[in-house]
């Protein structure tokens, strides 16, 4: 369809496929002031009942134009829900976008996998389009994003070369990639959105990464953007700034005045503020409970001025910047408030170490308070910092210096009064310090009355509110059972997870023992499965509580009954695997030629393993070098009746043959990737071989109920 004046669309929910071409539309909007007005009616891409990596197309594409209104629609199940190009004046309001594209995860509780790191590196040819998104804005000149959802899917609001666009009062939150994402992008203001809870690689208790997940990000020469009064609670980085590649290779511009005002940045596994080889300012913001509540490396001459910083590992950690403002902030209970320091060597294959001075050099540290920090200041291989009117109190050592020349450092003496005093005692922080910032800015950031950065419930938990499974992050609004241990401990403890309500066990196939049969949110269960079920187990649960809504964005009414389940499939196996090393210095592109005369030779060691699961950067068979080995395994697996999948992940060459045939055929130097072939029950005997050329090693080889095609987050270029 193509609408080339205002409509308004008939209220129902209109299940409509799209292309899976990423460049064509189910409805395409083409001309000058024109309104859709969907009135609250859905577009639905695929049933809400499918795995959401099978979503595809483009629900509505805007082709140039100006003046365009898209308003009051639901649309879910596309890989894109709105794609607009070369606009001007766009306003999208009062739409609801989220369900809509997104891939499996292969990090779950047991370790991550390097499949779902991304990359937002490049995208000069629109190569984050492969990574869909609720709304993606190419060429846009002018207009708004308001009082829009996008939840549970990979990413929000994508925005390239786009300018002049106002964010506002948004909730992109619960995605598995980014909630906002600019490319090129300036001149916008995003304020009082809620982009809380986009992350991935991350569950409490297991392992904590991010994979380079945010809940806002800024690459490749965004400038003069206000992120002002925004939840970006429990992101991979909360906020996360890239100057570019360009400037990598040249030394030249950066993403740079940009405003980050009077947001919360907490509880992010990695970084709150993430902002790197560019000049920011970085005012009155909440940075909790994170790893570095800011990684400012090479930044120089920014002002990080009026944040509150609380119980973070460090506070702030700068590597290589130059003449940087560091004033009126409050150190609350961090391992180290401020980390400063110069690498002797820095990356052969970077420019921009070459074209620039890059000393850790001239900062000022100004009128701070620092409460229960192990050390306040911590230089590195720097020359000229100066540190006045800073008051400390519970420092074990107020300044850690190694090779550094020209520091001066004054101390007003003990005291955490002001904003450290309210942080130390759990309030919030002062409402952030406008002096200083120009009027213009100030004009962009909305009225006084508005200035606070929207919450929700989970937001306001720390990182155990974190659970994220194959589909990407729990968002607490449906029942959920998840294991406090190891998958494999026996017995099992699970907890229940989500909204107020009691539950009870409907069905318990394979168990042996259960601690309970019924409860309320918030219980744990433990689980013995039958001893010749070990693997095989799966316990079923009946809610009935509060209102719910499912991960597919279903809603389950106060009163009605919702069933949940937690099990475990995985066929028994006993692998004879044989272990091969070579030495000479293979060629890349003939190292699978090495990999399989290593193979016919006599092995080094040989072991036995229930499953084929390797995953390390160094060795964790100690007998293994870190590069160039190989493996052979072999197994024989027996399956009931059905319908099943042999999948891999492998970083570098995998090869599989089932009952003698070569199904998977990956003999390559490659990053880790997903292959997956059908299996039926019966029967089979399983050969693997598998070689690691250099940098990590991952083989992971799982056999799972059903069909299935996932290949994850496609890929990092």
């Amino acid at each position: 369809m193509v609408i080339t004046r205002s409509v308004r669309v008939a209220r129902r929910t209109w299940r409509l496929a799209a292309d899976a071409p990423h460049d064509s539309g189910l409805i395409t909007i083409r001309g000058n002031d024109i309104t859709v007005d969907f009135g609250g009616a859905t577009l639905e891409g695929v049933p809400a009942t499918n795995d959401p990596d099978v979503a595809s197309g483009i629900a509505i594409r805007v082709e140039g134009g100006r003046n365009i209104r898209i308003a009051n629609a639901r649309i879910r199940g596309y890989k894109v829900a709105i794609l607009a190009r070369n606009t001007t004046n766009l306003t999208i309001e009062r739409v609801d976008a989220s369900n809509n594209w997104k891939p499996r995860l292969f990090s779950l509780v047991e370790h991550e996998s390097l499949v779902d790191w991304l990359s937002f590196h490049r995208n000069e040819a629109d190569e984050w389009l492969r990574f869909g998104a609720a709304f993606y804005l190419h060429g846009v000149r002018g207009g708004a994003v308001r009082s829009s959802r996008a939840e549970q899917g990979m990413n929000a609001l994508l925005m390239v070369r786009t300018e002049g666009v106002a964010v506002t009062d948004n909730d992109f939150s619960f995605n598995s990639g980014l909630g906002i994402g600019l490319y090129r992008s300036s001149h916008n203001t995003i304020a009082r959105n809620r982009v809380n809870f986009n992350v991935r690689g991350y569950s409490y208790g297991f392992y904590r990464r991010g994979q380079d997940s945010a809940g806002i990000l800024l690459y490749e020469q965004s400038g003069d953007n206000v992120i002002a009064f925004n939840s970006a609670t429990h992101g991979g980085d909360g906020f996360f700034l890239w100057a570019g590649q360009s400037t990598m290779d040249t030394g030249e511009g950066g993403a740079n005045d940009n405003w980050l005002v009077g947001n919360d940045f907490s509880w992010a596994p990695t970084n709150g503020i993430e902002a790197t080889f560019s000049r920011n300012y970085m005012i009155g913001n909440r940075i909790e409970g994170n790893d570095h509540g800011v990684w400012g490396g090479y930044s120089y001459s920014s002002v990080i001025r009026g944040n509150c910083f609380l119980r973070n590992r460090i506070g702030i950690a700068i590597e290589h910047g130059q003449e940087n403002a560091i004033a009126d902030n409050s150190f609350v209970g961090d391992t180290t408030a401020i980390s400063l320091w110069a690498n002797p060597i820095e990356p052969s294959d970077w420019m921009y170490p070459k074209r620039r001075d890059t000393r850790s050099r001239d900062y000022q540290i100004s009128d701070n308070t620092f409460a229960r920090h192990r050390v306040g200041l911590r230089v590195l291989s720097s020359v000229a910092v100066t540190a006045r009117g800073n008051r400390m109190t519970g420092v074990d050592s107020a300044a850690v210096l190694r090779d550094t020349s020209r520091f001066h450092m004054e101390v007003t003496g003990p005291g955490a009064a002001g904003l450290s005093r309210k942080a130390s005692a759990g309030a919030e922080c002062d409402a952030p310090p406008l002096n200083g910032i120009p009027a213009a800015i100030r004009a962009r950031m909305g009225t006084a009355d508005r200035r606070v950065p929207p919450r929700q419930e989970a937001s306001r938990r720390d990182r155990s509110a974190m659970v994220v499974d194959e589909w990407g992050p729990y968002d607490w609004k449906s029942p959920k059972l998840w294991p406090i241990d190891s998958v494999r401990s026996v017995p099992l403890r699970l907890r229940v997870l989500g909204p107020a309500g009691r539950w009870q066990v409907v069905k318990e196939p394979g168990i042996g023992t259960l601690s309970r049969t019924s409860g309320s949110t918030g219980d744990t269960l433990t689980v013995t499965p039958l001893p010749d079920a070990a693997s095989d187990w799966a316990v079923e649960l009946e809610f009935v509580g509060t209102a719910a809504r499912t991960p597919l964005g279903q809603t389950v009414s106060s009163g009605t009954p919702y069933r949940f389940s937690y099990g475990r499939f995985e066929p028994r196996q006993d692998w004879n695997v044989r272990f091969f090393t070579w030495s000479d210095s293979t060629p890349r592109d003939s190292v699978g030629v090495a990999a399989s005369r290593a193979i016919s030779r006599t092995p080094m060691l040989t072991r036995r393993a229930p499953r084929l699961d390797y995953f390390w950067y160094r060795p964790a068979i100690r007998e293994l070098p870190q590069s160039r080995w190989a493996l052979d395994a072999a197994t024989t697996v027996d399956l009931p009746p059905g319908e099943y999948t042999l999948r891999t992940i492998s970083d570098d060459g995998v090869r599989v043959w089932v009952d003698g045939t070569l199904v998977i055929d990956r003999w390559t130097h490659h990053e880790s990737t997903v292959d997956n072939v059908p299996l039926t029950g019966g029967q089979h005997s399983l050969r693997v071989q598998y070689f690691q050329d250099d940098g990590w090693t991952e083989l992971r080889l799982d056999i799972v109920r059903g069909i299935q095609r996932s290949t994850g987050s496609a890929g990092p270029h």
